[in-house]
This record gives structure tokens, sequence and C-alpha cells, in this order.
């Protein structure tokens, strides 16, 4: 039916070209700007989701910056450890040539107390922005190891972050003190003997390695006639249990530090105990401990049941006061300016290198584990972006195309609504 008020036709071609206007309308901004999801209106799920996104980058940019930082400052401190290293190896050299009769042993003891100087020197400088790892004196807690942000992790509901822990490893040649008095004092507080068993493990695992508490090694020989050892080369205490006075005049004493489990106590007692078996001249027939984990096992081919050899481990309260010294303290009292004192101190340098070789290796370790985490880090930064762009960026081969498309389809409803518009003009021949 035709009708001069309605023109059905033309209204639907109008309707037409109109849709076709908007798409083309949208097809140039998605063209003009390179994004189809550029605000909440064009799709809100796509919309919210590359936001949620697009934070989650710019927090790995901050992480990767921290783990930046973490590196540089690691890296300084395993650099002045590897240098440290170097210059223990030359103390060594020296501490061996000590040990000839014919050399002046007070020129290679200053030549010691000079490099020594410069291992100080080398730990209280190793710092980048005054963040020093080669320094571990403070006994609060948290102080023994720093935490670098290392990831943003996302769940349903919530974000946290996941940081790499690296700990101290103080290199410094600074003294300790431990008190000869007052604080809790408690001898053998984890304790074995050797008897006809010949074996014993002085298990310390219930022990609490508390920043600022002193621990010491102790052992104490028994023979009375001496037919199966001198008990007096196998004595470190001049009674069976070690006074506290003892544990401070001791050479195998250690002051734990903030971050130490009782793993790196008996570690360090271990090289203590290496460097008094070594200048006692303690055959390892009579005597040998291995130190493992957090336990002494010990074991004797000469001991009975009436002679015996007991080994303690003595524990001192942080309350009684003392402080830490450096981890490299005992490099302070090397004195090769006698035979004997040039026999000590050979004693000593195996454990002194132990303590470096560590540290370094140790720093080099996480120095790999950041480099390992940052490189992931890019890796997951840059696939979230791709993740973006899939979502929110124009497919331009696909938009050139549909706007040809649309410009064709633009024209022909332009004509047809033009023929529509001209339809009731016919109308006009029914009255001639």
């Amino acid at each position: 039916m035709s009708s001069i008020h309605t023109n059905h036709g033309a209204t639907a071609a109008l309707q037409t070209l109109r849709s076709i206007n908007d798409q083309i309308s949208t097809t140039q901004v998605e063209i003009a700007t390179g994004k189809k999801v550029q605000q909440s209106g064009d799709n809100s799920a796509i919309w919210a989701i590359s936001k949620t996104m697009e934070a989650d980058v710019v927090g790995f940019k901050t992480i990767s910056d921290n783990l930046s930082l973490g590196d540089a400052t690691v890296a300084v401190a395993r650099q002045a450890s590897e240098t440290i290293t170097d210059l223990m190896t030359d103390i060594k050299g020296k501490v061996v040539a000590a040990q000839e009769e014919n050399v002046d042993r007070s020129k290679i003891q200053a030549d010691i107390e000079a490099l020594t100087t410069q291992i100080n020197d080398i730990s209280a400088m190793a710092q980048f922005n005054g963040l020093n790892l080669l320094q571990n004196k403070d006994a609060t807690a948290g102080t023994g190891s720093i935490s670098i942000m290392a990831s943003i992790d996302r769940t349903s509901g919530s974000v946290s972050t996941t940081s790499l822990s690296v700990r101290k490893r103080d290199l410094s040649t600074d003294a300790s003190t431990i008190a000869a008095t007052g604080g809790t004092y408690a001898a053998g507080a984890a304790a074995a003997t050797l008897t006809a068993t010949q074996t014993a493990t002085i298990d310390a695992s219930g022990l609490t390695a508390e920043a600022g508490a002193v621990f010491s090694l102790s052992v104490f020989g028994t023979d009375a006639d001496s037919s199966a050892f001198d008990p007096a080369d196998y004595r470190s205490t001049a009674a069976a249990s070690e006074t506290q006075a003892e544990m401070a005049a001791g050479d195998m004493s250690y002051v734990a530090r903030d971050g130490d489990t009782m793993g790196d106590v008996i570690n360090a007692l271990g090289k203590k105990w290496q460097a008094f078996a070594h200048s006692n001249d303690h055959d390892p027939e009579v005597l040998n401990l291995q130190f493992s984990g957090s336990s002494i096992n010990a074991s004797s081919s000469s001991t009975s049941a009436a002679d015996t050899i007991a080994i303690s481990i003595n524990q001192l309260g942080a309350d009684a006061g003392s402080t830490m010294g450096g981890g490299l303290e005992d490099l302070g009292t090397l004195n090769v300016s006698t035979a004997a004192g040039a026999d000590e101190a050979l004693g000593r340098m195996e454990g002194l290198m132990g303590i470096a070789i560590e540290a370094a290796a140790a720093f080099g370790s996480d120095q790999g584990r950041i480099e390992t985490q940052s490189n992931f880090v890019s890796q997951l930064s840059d696939t979230l972006k791709m993740g973006i762009g899939k979502l929110t960026d124009t497919n331009l081969e696909e938009a050139s195309a549909k706007m040809q498309a649309l410009q064709v389809q633009q024209q022909l409803a332009t004509q047809a609504l033009s023929i529509a518009n001209s339809a009731p003009q016919t109308l006009l021949a029914l009255f001639r």
C-alpha cells in the first residue's frame, strides 16, 4: 500500500543508512586511535580486564626497578667479598711463609696487619645507596637480611607481593666482646661423651640462635694414666663444665647474629674447632668431630669406659650484653712473630678462608637468583602487554577492509534512500 503520509521504504532506507554511518564513525575512531576498546562503553568487561592488567604492568615496572637496585647492591657485596677472598689468599701465603725459620716474621706480621686493615676497610666501604651487606652487627630482629620485592601474585579477589631474601654476611675484622658474668648461662646446653661406644652425636636443634646469644664448644678428656691419649691435649677447660669466664676468654666461642640458624652456629663453631685442633696437634683417631647441620658427630678409636672425652655446646643468653664481632675477627689476633704463633695462624686460616669463600659464593648465588627473577619479570611484563593489545588493539587490516565495505554500503544506502523518497512521485501519475 502506498501512502503520502508514511513512506515505509524511505524509513527503512534511512535506518539502514544511519546504522552504516554509525559503523563508519566507530571504525574511523578505531583506525585513528588504534584501539577497539578505548573506554568502558565500548566493552565494559574487556575494558575492566585490560585496566587491571595495565595496573599489573605498572607494578611489574616498579618491581623491575627494585630488582635492578637489589642486583646492584648484591653485586657490590659480591665484588667486595671476592676482593676480600683474594686478600685472604695473600694473607695465607704470608702465614705459610712464616712457617720457615729463616724469615723475618716481624715484617710478615706487618704485612698481615696491613692486609687485615685493608680487608676491614673494604667491608666498611662495600655499600650501595647506604646499604652494606658485609656488615651485620645489629641485634635487632630483621636486620640480618634484606627483602627485595620480586613479583606480584594475583588471586581471586586479592593481590600480594613476593620477595627475595638476601642475607648479610659480615666480613669485617672487628672484635667481639663476651660478658664474663651476668646473663643466663648454661654449660652443656647440648652435650655428649665418647666412651667405649666411641661414637656420639651432639644435637643442637633444640637450641635457639638468638641474635646476641653466645655459643661455645668445649672438650674435656679423661685418661688417668695417659695410656690412650694425653688428656691435657684434649681439654679446653679446667674442669668438665666450662665456666662463663672460660667462654669469654676461649677461642671456640661465637656470638650469633640476626638471621643465624643453629646450622650457622654449628658451622661457625666447626671452623673454630678446626683451628683449635690444629694448634693442639690433635690426632683424628683420638677425636674426630664432623659438623653437619645443627649436629656434631663425634668419634674416637681411643676412648673406653675409663678413658672418655666429653664434648659440650655451651650457651650464654643475649641478656648478658655480649656484642658481635666481624666474621673475620680472628684475623685481628693473628701473630706470626713467633713459631708457635705462625703455626696457630696456619690452623686458623683454613676456617677464615672458608668464611670469605662461602660469603662470596653465597652473594654470587643471590645475584644469580635476582637476575633470573628480573628476566622473568621483564618477560612477564611483555606478555601482559601483548595480552592487553590482543584484547583492546584494533586489527588495522580488518578495520581497513571493513571501512571500504561500509563506504560502499553507505553509497548504496544513500541511493536506496533517494529511490525510496522518489517513489511517491509515481502516485501523481494516477491523478493525471
